[in-house]
């Protein structure tokens, strides 16, 4: 496996791009998610893609417009689709043994994906696909039944309760927003993307951190009978424990083999 980086036009300026290279004729292209650089945090996508790349699976990592490295505005995920495209086109020319590529976003990159219909892909990984209108919205209920699942195994949080150190009337209002009944069918955001991926003809499989609040917000939204999901109960969003790192490895290395 050999790192290397370079530059790629998209709309008239020019991103940075890393590839570590490798032999096999299907890759991997890293979508990042929000405003993150092509590390990722604490150089998790870097030490991410090394692995996959030294199973023998080329990744390629960029920095979208006005993000890291790379020039223009930043326009955020929704824009996105032509840096993408411009990425794929980047790494189809630099590894021109590669026959299949599939595509891997986490958060708002995975929504990335599926809105622009997963074009020119062969497969998509969707890890917690981001469904979050906006910074007020009321948390699911899902994400409220995690939350008190886990605080009811701790004993500390169990005495404050006991203590008079909780709030008893945003108690009241969690608890009703846990038991209230799910919507019955995706609208806003989750809905543009249910309806970019049912354009897909290639294969997907989605990917959930279960303990991380955009991948259960995106379960209450989605139909949680849908063979394609994945979970990994005890991951954090970005997958950073050990076990959660190696899950993720493995289930992205059998997708490449498929």
């Amino acid at each position: 496996m050999t790192r290397r980086h370079f530059t790629f036009a998209c709309e008239g300026v020019q991103l940075a791009a890393t590839l570590d290279d490798a032999p096999a004729e299907t890759g991997l292209l890293l979508i990042t998610g929000g405003n993150e650089v092509r590390g990722g945090a604490w150089n998790g996508q870097a030490l991410f893609a090394a692995r996959i790349a030294e199973a023998g699976f080329p990744v390629l990592r960029f920095d979208r417009r006005g993000v890291g490295d790379s020039e223009g505005p930043n326009g955020g995920f929704r824009s996105s689709e032509p840096d993408i495209a411009a990425a794929l086109a980047a790494f189809r020319e630099q590894c021109p043994q590669v026959r299949r590529v599939i595509g891997f976003g986490n958060c708002d990159a995975a929504s990335a994906l599926m809105l622009s219909k997963g074009d020119g892909f062969d497969a998509l990984v969707l890890s917690n696909p981001w469904t979050i209108e906006s910074d007020d919205e009321e948390a699911p209920a899902e994400v409220v039944r995690d939350h008190y699942r886990r605080r009811l195994a701790d004993p500390a949080a169990i005495k404050r309760l006991l203590t008079g150190q909780v709030a008893i009337g945003k108690l009241v209002r969690s608890l009703i927003s846990a038991v209230r009944p799910a919507p019955q069918a995706p609208n806003g955001l989750a809905a543009e993307i249910g309806s970019g991926l049912a354009a897909f003809e290639g294969s997907v499989r989605f990917l959930i951190a279960g303990r991380d609040r955009t991948g259960l917000a995106f379960l209450s939204k989605w139909d949680k009978a849908d063979p394609r999901l994945r979970t990994c109960a005890e991951a954090t969003h970005s997958y950073v424990e050990p076990k959660a790192q190696a899950w993720l490895v493995a289930q992205v290395l059998e997708v490449l083999r498929g």
